[in-house]
């Protein structure tokens, strides 16, 4: 008995971690903040010239709509099943009328059958990555 009691004592004290001295302490780093000229990731400028908008989809809503806009994807409510491409349609149609531009110039890259998806815009649709940011933003209310 007296030899168990030692043994685990020399365990615990082994597994408890060592005390951190002042020196061993970093100051927290600050991730920097982002302008509000600059675009979220979410928008990005190819390398053939179109802008890529990665976008998180929601079917089934009652309307079509912009729930949000982070760093990850635009998150897009939309009004259609997600059945036989009616979403994928009914996405693309959307995302041309609030951004302004033709049917044609929107078109589905990835993701036909994920949630996950990415759009791309024409290169020659006269419009920024910036300039997609804002007009996704005035929909959404993040302005």
């Amino acid at each position: 008995m007296i030899r168990t009691g030692i043994v685990l004592k020399r365990t615990i004290s082994a597994m408890t971690p060592a005390k951190k001295t002042s020196k061993d302490t970093k100051p927290a780093e600050v991730a920097p903040k982002s302008s509000p000229a600059s675009s979220p990731a979410a928008v990005k400028l190819t390398a053939n010239g179109s802008i890529a908008i990665s976008i998180h989809a929601k079917p089934n809503a009652k309307e079509s709509s912009i729930a949000g806009l982070s760093d990850a994807a635009v998150e897009v409510q939309i009004s259609a099943p997600p059945k036989d491409g009616e979403a994928n349609s009914e996405l693309v149609r959307f995302m041309a009328d609030i951004l302004g531009l033709k049917k044609s110039q929107v078109a589905l890259d990835k993701g036909s059958k994920s949630r996950e998806k990415v759009v791309l815009l024409d290169g020659d649709c006269g419009l920024t990555p910036a300039e997609v940011v804002v007009r996704l933003k005035k929909q959404c209310g993040d302005e």
